[in-house]
């Protein structure tokens, strides 16, 4: 375990393996750099693999106010921690991020994305605006666990899904990262065209073809194939890929066989 100061003094504390060229792994909400531990070794092989925990998460730091351009600096801390240039790789939400970052002008080689969750609905800018307002709410108050709920509802989550999660043993670790949420909040909506399109970096825009569920919600069993073909319309250089049988979270050696190439080229 390492870590690195960002520029505003928060500590971002990150894992590293392998050898080669530098790829640093973005994870999603809720998620504390686990979800993207099992994909370390499969890429570690070829690249020396940085996966680290977001701030607030994980047993990296935190400085209130959050901004996005706060996350930014984190990923510019561990670039120059890599010696200077890395490609990304990420996850869900932290593939939004990844798509800030190299847009913001960071030195990334390439990046590469999956399941990014922008929407591409009429309705998206009000939609999560009234999401992100009544998050800060329930948060204020330190109503942790409505969070999640929140969130869960956010995403098409059934009444029988969210009450099988508080009762399930890792609604604790959801509670905990429930602030984070907030920071996710700051990235979603519909996707940003405009500053997608100043990307210059090569861009492997992934998706998985597995339906979400039955009850997909308010998210539909397009809504990620739907975000990947506008943001692949988006950027200059940006190539689509489709796995077939994966869902959201992906098998990391499927994973793996995709990126691998994609970073090598």
């Amino acid at each position: 375990m390492g870590r690195v100061v960002s520029r505003d003094g928060t500590s971002i504390a990150y894992a590293r393996e392998g050898s080669g060229p530098a790829v640093i792994l973005v994870g999603g909400g809720l998620d504390d750099g686990s979800e993207n531990a099992p994909l370390m070794p499969e890429l570690a092989t070829h690249f020396t693999v940085y996966n680290y925990a977001r701030r607030g998460r994980g047993d990296s730091g935190d400085t209130p106010p959050f901004a996005v351009e706060r996350e930014i600096e984190d990923i510019e801390a561990l670039i120059a921690e890599a010696g200077g240039t890395a490609d990304l790789y990420g996850a869900s939400s932290g593939g939004m991020l990844a798509l800030e970052a190299a847009a913001a002008g960071l030195t990334i080689g390439k990046v590469a994305v999956y399941d990014v969750p922008y929407d591409t609905a009429d309705d998206a800018p009000q939609r999560y605006r009234a999401y992100a307002e009544q998050l800060a709410v329930v948060l204020a108050e330190g109503r942790r666990g409505d969070a999640v709920e929140l969130f869960m509802r956010l995403v098409g989550s059934s009444d029988e899904e969210i009450a099988a999660g508080r009762n399930s043993p890792y609604w604790a670790a959801a509670e905990a990262l429930a602030h984070t949420l907030a920071y996710d909040a700051a990235l979603y909506g519909p996707p940003p065209r405009a500053r997608l399109a100043t990307m210059r970096q090569p861009a492997l825009v992934i998706t998985g073809d597995a339906l979400l569920g039955s009850d997909t919600g308010g998210l539909g069993p397009d809504f990620f194939a739907q975000a990947a073909d506008v943001v692949t319309a988006c950027i200059p250089n940006a190539q689509r890929r489709t796995i077939p049988g994966q869902s959201h979270v992906p098998d990391p050696k499927v994973l793996a066989a995709v990126l691998e190439p994609f970073f090598q080229a």
